[in-house]
């Protein structure tokens, strides 16, 4: 920390190249889906660099949160971009997926050949206990910033239901909990004034109160349109140039453009449609192939919807055309993960100027401080998910009427598991160790439990 900030001023503006080590650090770091991403970014660019404040990191959090799409990337693209521009969004986004990108096409590559992924239990068993008390640590200190009125707790509580024990749709839950607060916002103005009096003032970061908005126009909403659509639809030219119109290469782009545009919650809104038409309808997986998909995705680095990638690898692998089996899925996979992610810096290039504005707007404001909120219960929800399953073997449903309850079988708790937890929320908050130290300590201490 610079003499500046120990000071209690902001800290200096990061230079481009320190903020693309710190990027590439996240990328490699960021495992546990979005519940450990976004905690993750939050411990690193908000408590100890301070390069944006808390309230505009949910401020960017909630918009990404609406987008569809894996919403912890396109926050990343959102702060790169508020840093340095559209460059910063660019590298900021692109690192948080090429390392897992990578990871995956190496373990799709070997689950292909060998049909084996035992071996990545034993290999990330650590890297799982650790992801889930950073989870832990970072929804507490989230919560103690976003909810700070009794109206703000029962917003989160009610959304952690809705998901958890109901399992109503993410987007509904989200845009309810935006409109009731942009209702309290312009109806209730003595729980607006103490919900602001409640909240804690922001610690003074690179970006905060008094950074400059950005400046839509509509002839930069045109120029971004114009640039990403043609980059999303630039492979769909080079495979009818090459190949012709009709194969599995434009099957895979189609399809999972489509699911880009409607992946509202993350990769779990639609595995099970993905499932079901990549087995039934295109053929490309075996039934029970998915869930090896995404026991790859969910130990690896990234985005869980990277699990697309395994799907385009698995299904030009199984089709490949003038090429290897391998190499076809290669560049399968790497089409999936093409049109999966260059929409997403498009919703962020467009919308975040116009989102930034908002934050003048007293009842859009409310809007989307009440997401916040309900965003604290969502982050919840999949945290205890996580932990589930990371925690138990099985994981039964009860369904009752509306109700549809995840429940542990107690039977199958791992006491390693259990121990490993507890060792990294020492490390994280009795050691205060960082959160590279954690998972390597995690890593090592799970691959020798694995091993006794």
């Amino acid at each position: 920390m610079n003499e500046q900030s120990s000071a209690g001023l902001a800290p200096a503006h990061p230079s481009f190249a320190e903020a693309t080590k710190v990027w590439a650090k996240i990328g490699l770091l960021s495992f546990g889906g979005p519940a450990g991403q976004i905690a993750l970014m939050h411990r690193e660019l908000v408590e100890e660099r301070r390069w944006i404040s808390e309230s505009r990191f949910l401020h960017a959090l909630n918009y990404c949160m609406l987008l569809p799409g894996p919403e912890a990337q396109q926050l990343a693209t959102y702060i790169g971009w508020l840093l340095h521009g559209t460059r910063g969004g660019v590298v900021a986004g692109t690192l948080f997926v090429v390392p897992g990108f990578f990871v995956i096409l190496a373990l799709s590559s070997a689950y292909a050949l060998f049909q084996e992924t035992n071996w990545l239990a034993s290999l990330f068993f650590g890297l799982k206990a650790a992801v889930l008390a950073i989870v832990i640590e970072a929804l507490i200190r989230l919560s103690r910033r976003a909810l700070k009125t009794g109206f703000d707790r029962v917003l989160a509580i009610v959304a952690f239901l809705a998901l958890f024990a109901f399992g109503l749709p993410f987007p509904l839950v989200v845009v309810a909990a935006g409109v009731a607060g942009y209702v309290a916002a312009r109806h209730a103005p003595a729980r607006r004034d103490a919900a602001h009096a409640a909240k804690a003032p922001d610690l003074p970061s690179v970006i905060g109160a008094d950074y400059p908005d950005g400046k839509p126009t509509w002839g930069r909403a045109a120029a971004v349109v114009a640039v990403w659509g043609a980059l999303w639809l630039a492979p769909f030219a080079l495979i009818f140039a090459t190949v012709g119109g009709k194969n599995v290469y434009t099957d895979v782009g189609v399809f999972f453009s489509q699911m880009a545009v409607v992946t509202f919650g993350g990769a779990y809104a639609v595995l099970a449609y993905v499932a079901q038409q990549a087995v039934e309808t295109y053929h490309w997986l075996q039934p029970g192939e998915m869930v090896d998909g995404l026991a790859l995705a969910e130990t690896t680095p990234g985005p869980l919807v990277l699990v697309l990638a395994f799907v385009g690898f698995m299904g030009a692998y199984r089709a490949p055309i003038g090429v290897d089996p391998l190499t076809s899925g290669m560049l399968g996979a790497t089409l999936a993960t093409w049109v999966t992610f260059v929409p997403c810096f498009m919703w962020i290039f467009l919308g975040a100027p116009y989102v930034e504005r908002l934050r003048a707007n007293v009842a859009l404001s409310g809007a989307l401080s009440a997401i916040s909120a309900a965003v604290a219960g969502v982050i919840l929800n999949l945290a205890v998910w996580f932990g589930l399953h990371v925690l138990f073997g099985r994981v039964e449903r009860l369904e009752a009427g509306p109700l549809s309850l995840p429940y542990p079988d107690p039977t199958t708790l791992h006491p390693a598991a259990l121990f490993l937890t507890i060792l990294a929320a020492a490390s994280l908050l009795w050691w205060k160790r960082g959160v590279f130290q954690t998972l390597a300590i995690c890593a090592a201490a799970g691959w020798l439990l694995m091993l006794v």
